[in-house]
């Protein structure tokens, strides 16, 4: 049971990681499924790959040592088709459509010396891998390059080939140094494959497909028969993704625990349908953002009542009153709310604050600002855009709304100090700029201009 920490937002700080290894290791996580993207401390040409807040390789070094310490597995993954890298103009000449970041060229030598250099880089930092997650998901755009549509006219290539010859070399990249290593991938561009263009690849023999599916009802029987067919073919192992967080809305800032209960749920059904041996594990996904250039979705703080019971829930075989007792007792939460966004409980595992004040904010901040300033008719009819530009306004009517305007503004400013200084032990600065602009200052400073321009009239 892989705990996916994607860290291509919103990367919490190592200390907060550290924190809280101990809490997933008693929840059942055997594993964790690191997506570093930018947030690995690359050196040499791969240097422009880092942002800002990388982590640094004494940093990476003691969070995997405290994950060894705690007996969780450690899979690194590398999102190739590498939207962080082919976004920087260094590495724009390896594109595979000149003007999209979205895929890598597959036909240039130097886009393999380019995956094989991040590939050592990664291995450098680990001890004892047994897998490497090396991505393959969503390879939009691979062959609509020029040079691809060179190689799709000719005889018996299709695009289905192509796209298996690029995870075949990337997968072979990876065993011929480091063959003790299983190559896994995400399936999605499998799927719809033949079994006998599978077969014939020869990729089935190099990795271990991860079936991805995040939704509360899925297909039992369909998976089922997928897992079927990719025996067939050759694959020994599978793995399952679930989610429990980031796969419910794009800038979703709440985590619904029991969207995510139900999808862990019908995995278990699914596990308990196939073939005996075939399944290697799962990794519950927690998701950052969407990709690269999207915005952040659910914070880690305020997704871990979901990762509970979602962890619990697999290493029980469900869930029960039992189950729902425990994941309170291990979070320190005397009430967990499974199918509403609001979490009334605090709790004590780390980060519970930020759960707590994002909730506030979710919920209420929006809401009252437009109360006031939308719904009131004293604003609406006394000071209206028309007033407040010609900073107009009868003094009486000021009284009758400018103290509330007044006190709603001191009171989110309280509440949102208490929420920067809780992402401050957790976020890098960057992080908590980007959350505050998309959720908070857009109904501040409309609620800050209006008492601005009471102020003046």
């Amino acid at each position: 049971r892989l705990v996916h920490l994607d860290l291509k937002g919103a990367a919490p700080r190592a200390q907060y990681l550290e924190q809280v290894l101990p809490l997933l290791r008693a929840l059942g996580a055997t594993g964790l499924l690191l997506e570093y993207e930018d947030t690995f401390p690359y050196t040499g040409p791969l240097e422009p790959l880092q942002a800002p807040h990388a982590y640094s390789p004494a940093e990476l070094q003691a969070l995997l040592s405290r994950a060894r310490a705690q007996g969780l597995d450690v899979v690194p993954l590398l999102p190739f088709p590498l939207q962080f890298v082919l976004k920087h103009r260094e590495f724009a000449h390896l594109r595979e459509v000149k003007a999209l970041p979205n895929a890598l060229n597959p036909h240039k030598e130097e886009s393999l010396a380019l995956v094989k250099a991040m590939i050592d880089q990664v291995m450098a930092l680990h001890e004892d891998l047994q897998w490497f997650h090396i991505g393959c998901d969503e390879v939009y755009y691979l062959g609509e390059g020029e040079e691809s549509k060179q190689w799709l006219q000719q005889q018996d290539n299709t695009p289905e080939k192509l796209c298996l010859s690029h995870i075949k070399a990337v997968a072979t990249c990876l065993a011929s140094s480091y063959p003790t290593v299983t190559p896994i991938v995400w399936d999605d561009m499998l799927r719809g494959m033949s079994e006998e263009t599978l077969a014939e690849s020869g990729v089935p023999q190099l990795v271990q497909p991860m079936i991805w599916d995040y939704a509360a009802d899925i297909d039992v029987e369909g998976k089922v028969q997928l897992i079927e067919k990719y025996q067939r073919c050759g694959f020994s192992k599978v793995w399952f993704a679930s989610a429990f967080k980031g796969a419910t809305g794009v800038n979703q800032s709440l985590t619904l625990t029991g969207h995510h209960l139900r999808n862990q749920l019908q995995w278990l059904q699914v596990a308990s349908r196939s073939p005996a041996d075939v399944l290697e594990g799962i990794a519950l996904t927690g998701w950052q953002r969407y990709d690269h250039f999207s915005v952040l979705c659910e914070l880690l703080p305020v997704a871990i009542p979901s990762l509970a019971v979602c962890l619990q829930a697999l290493e029980n075989g469900g869930y029960s009153e039992k189950v729902k007792e425990n994941v309170e007792k291990l979070l320190g939460m005397s009430n967990l709310e499974i199918d509403t966004y609001m979490s009334t409980s605090l709790g004590t595992f780390p980060g519970s604050n930020i759960l707590t004040l994002v909730t506030q904010v979710s919920f209420y901040l929006k809401s009252s600002v437009d109360e006031l300033l939308e719904r009131n008719r004293y604003v609406t009819g006394w000071f209206s855009p028309y007033h407040r530009k010609r900073k107009i306004i009868h003094p009486i009517i000021m009284q009758h709304f400018q103290p509330d305007a007044v006190s709603l503004l001191s009171k989110w400013n309280a509440v949102v100090q208490d929420l920067q200084a809780a992402m401050e032990q957790v976020f890098h600065r960057c992080a908590i700029e980007e959350w505050m602009e998309e959720n908070v200052h857009p109904s501040l400073q409309k609620l800050q201009q209006v008492v601005d321009d009471l102020d003046e009239a």
